[in-house]
């Protein structure tokens, strides 16, 4: 089933079973995702998958900043507010790639790009994201390949 119409079964059941507060974060979600149609001017077509998922990780994102926010400024209530919608959008995410397996891609991407100083970190993390797509975490990719082509 296509994520757009998940999210859409997904706040009809939260609706039906009385879960506001899910059915609320899930609208907002699905806002962002026709302002980003309408941005990109994909109204009719609508966004693919993946590109949804980039939306999904950078609502989380936001999320998760709001709340370390909120935390240093000793709102504690807020924050918890934040982590609830998150864990909720967290859901629908792609199951994230370890570590170990982000580094060891890395190391292919290295050699398969022959890359051989750190001014070559861009085409490597291309190779990576390319290969990995919304599975892994972009500053991960970006801090692991900092440090192999350092350590070159």
């Amino acid at each position: 089933m296509a994520l757009k119409a998940q999210f859409d079964n997904d706040i009809k059941a939260a609706l039906l079973s009385g879960d506001r507060f899910t059915a609320s974060v899930l609208r907002d979600f699905k806002a962002a995702v026709l302002n980003e149609e309408v941005a990109q001017k994909k109204r009719d077509e609508g966004l693919s998958d993946a590109e949804i998922e980039k939306i999904l990780i950078r609502e989380v994102k936001k999320r998760a900043e709001s709340a370390a926010i909120y935390d240093g400024a000793d709102r504690a209530e807020l924050a918890q507010t934040e982590r609830a919608e998150s864990k909720v959008l967290e859901a629908y995410l792609p199951e994230q790639v370890s570590e170990a397996d982000i580094k060891a891609a890395v190391d292919e991407a290295i050699v398969a790009t022959g890359a051989t100083n750190p001014a070559m970190m861009g085409q490597v993390i291309g190779a990576v994201k390319s290969q990995l797509g919304n599975s892994a975490d972009g500053g991960t990719i970006a801090r692991l390949v900092k440090d192999a082509l350092a350590n070159l």
